[in-house]
């Protein structure tokens, strides 16, 4: 698992072009006031405009190699795997699958401009890594192994991309117990909490967490 940045200068090989391609256009996960969160699957020479509207983190599903041509520029691509996250600002271009495999990826765009404050690792349980933070989001990747928990933590409102689905369980400061289980594949929007993550199941957890900032 890696975090990166689109940066046309460093991202690999420099080839001219984007090959023809329409993809579907994607799969709209969530969206609220804060977030739009869609999953595209590119086939192998694919591509996908981008409106360069607004700045986005990218969760790698599946992948192989991956590439961003801004408007009126060369196209930069990077070898990507599951579990990979990116960033990109708001810039106008395409996305194109420049490897022999499907690339499944989910894009989330921030809708706000965001907020100057650094979170850090602030509130979150130290077995997780910080991937991302910018103005627009914090980014963190979750594990839990089978039959273990996390010590006590709070995150804020997010997104969760579920690499690897368990049988969660949260336990609350006040001694009560949600149902929190993920499947793998699964992406959808969790509040704000204090908690105690439990995985019940057999299978380890992985989960992508994006913190969108925003101003008040």
């Amino acid at each position: 698992m890696q975090a990166r940045y689109w940066i046309p200068a460093v991202c690999g090989l420099i080839v001219a072009g984007v090959a023809a391609g329409s993809p579907n256009s994607g799969a709209e996960k969530l969206k609220n006031d804060q977030v739009v969160v869609t999953e595209y699957v590119l086939h192998p020479g694919e591509s996908l405009a981008v409106d360069g509207k607004y700045p986005a983190v990218t969760v790698y599903f599946e992948g192989s190699s991956a590439g961003f041509m801004p408007s009126g520029g060369r196209l930069a691509t990077s070898a990507v795997r599951r579990g990979d996250v990116t960033f990109s600002p708001a810039r106008t271009g395409a996305i194109r699958n420049a490897g022999s495999g499907d690339l499944d990826f989910v894009r989330t765009e921030f809708l706000t401009a965001g907020k100057e404050e650094t979170w850090s690792a602030a509130g979150l349980s130290p077995n997780y890594k910080l991937l991302i933070e910018n103005r627009f989001a914090r980014v963190y990747d979750i594990r839990i192994p089978a039959h273990t928990r996390e010590p006590q933590h709070t995150h804020k409102a997010r997104v969760v991309v579920c690499l690897s689905g368990a049988i969660l369980k949260h336990l609350m400061p006040d001694g009560t117990e949600e149902p929190s289980t993920l499947k793998t594949g699964e992406v959808g929007w969790r509040r704000g909490a204090t908690h105690i993550g439990q995985n019940l199941g057999q299978t380890d957890l992985w989960v992508i967490a994006i913190e969108p900032k925003r101003l008040r």
